[in-house]
């Protein structure tokens, strides 16, 4: 590679895993005060996938598994394994450590990425700047969270929004500056961190019985305050990488949003310039699964013949933290 060329990452291959388990919004009818119609009507699910047994690892192996068999390629080729979730097994070791185990990838180092609903854009960004570094030619990065073990299930505004999955891409270099990642704009906010957490846990609230009493482990969202938020950074971000990198609606095969509400999908989609059949959405299917949407997309997307190489696609998130950003990416496979 000459020494004045720009180390593009490229997306070389792709994994998922759902777990089979289905809840719909008729479950959610028995056991708290809401129904079909308003759930649809609100957020655009009609069912999401529940982890009975197993942990987020166990999420992140099997879309690990996935990609490599779809790709035929050996876990010992991977340099590093980037796992971006917010529902770790425990704090350490960290899922990276776990799923490099069970997939076999003993030639590989790696580490966990916490940046809520915004993770996967972030440890994508993460894992492109390592290949483009020239020193890993093979970053394996996943999203996946088990929403189910950080949600209260008599909270009737929150239960109703997330799920469990996991997916994975792979990143590999190219000296072809068309293709791969082409510009990212990565944002956070800490002064938004009252109306999106989890206040157990950690070394602020270590568990003890009144944390578990008054349900700290629990995830809590303000939802008014953060759709007010998200609508607009989601939008914003998703617009202005556009005008960075002269863009048009035209030019945009696919806006890749996090699936968290059918609302703030579209919203962003209309500050885009972008009619709907140019988003895309499986939010009816997985609810939020929060660092897993994006992939999660990508994945069926590709499967399903719907996007080739030479595509331009925005990737755009918004979650806790605040945490939000837009990557530009052209599809390479």
């Amino acid at each position: 590679m000459e020494k004045n060329g720009k180390r593009r990452a490229i997306v070389t291959g792709v994994g998922m895993y759902a777990p089979d388990k289905i809840l719909d919004n008729a479950f959610f009818e028995k056991i708290v005060d809401t129904n079909d119609e308003w759930i649809r009507s609100r957020t655009g699910i009609i069912e999401r996938r529940i982890l009975e047994n197993g942990a987020t690892s166990d999420l992140a192996t099997k879309a690990a598994e996935d990609l490599l068999k779809s790709i035929n390629m050996s876990a010992e080729e991977i340099d590093a394994i980037i796992v971006a979730t917010v529902t770790p097994d425990m704090f350490f070791p960290a899922t990276a450590c776990l799923v490099q185990n069970n997939i076999g990838a003993k030639n590989a180092w790696g580490f966990d990425l916490s940046a809520a609903c915004s993770g996967f854009l972030f440890a994508f960004q993460t894992g492109c700047s390592l290949i483009e570094s020239g020193r890993y030619k093979k970053v394996m990065v996943i999203g996946a969270d088990k929403m189910t073990s950080i949600v209260d299930y008599t909270d009737r505004n929150n239960c109703i929004l997330f799920g469990d999955a996991a997916a994975a891409v792979l990143l590999e270099p190219t000296e072809d500056e068309s293709l791969g990642m082409q510009d990212s704009l990565l944002k956070v906010d800490g002064s938004g961190k009252d109306a999106l957490y989890m206040l157990g846990g950690g070394s602020l609230n270590p568990p003890t019985h009144e944390t578990v009493d008054k349900k700290m482990h629990y995830l809590y969202q303000d939802g008014k305050a953060v759709f007010k938020v998200a609508v607009k950074g989601m939008a914003d971000i998703s617009y202005d990488i556009m005008q960075k990198n002269n863009l048009t609606s035209d030019d945009i095969a696919y806006l890749v949003p996090h699936q968290a509400n059918l609302r703030i999908i579209a919203a962003t989609a209309e500050r885009m310039g972008i009619s709907k059949d140019k988003v895309m959405i499986n939010i009816d299917r997985y609810g939020n699964t929060t660092a897993a949407t994006i992939p999660l997309c990508l994945v069926e997307y590709y499967r399903n013949g719907k996007i080739k190489k030479g595509d331009k696609l925005i990737l755009s998130a918004f979650g806790a933290g605040y945490t939000w950003g837009a990557i530009y990416l052209v599809w390479a496979i």
